[in-house]
């Protein structure tokens, strides 16, 4: 039998063979879909949070007042 015969028909998987090979395939587009969906989740929470914040919240005053180049 030619190698080429071999590549190209190597026998019927098995069900577990074929649930296994589909999971190695699709696997890691899925968890790349949630990691992404978790991700932008978190973004449009902060973006929320900033929005609704009062403007200066969370800023504390200059280390060095009056340095160039600061806010003062």
């Amino acid at each position: 039998m030619s190698p080429e015969i071999v590549a190209l028909h190597l026998g019927a998987l098995h069900p577990y063979e074929k649930v296994l090979t589909l999971l190695l395939a699709f696997g890691p587009f899925v968890v790349l879909g949630i990691v992404v969906a978790v991700r932008r989740r978190h973004d449009l929470a902060e973006e929320r949070a900033e929005a609704e914040a009062p403007s200066g919240a969370g800023l504390s005053e200059p280390a060095t007042p009056g340095r160039p180049g600061s806010p003062s």
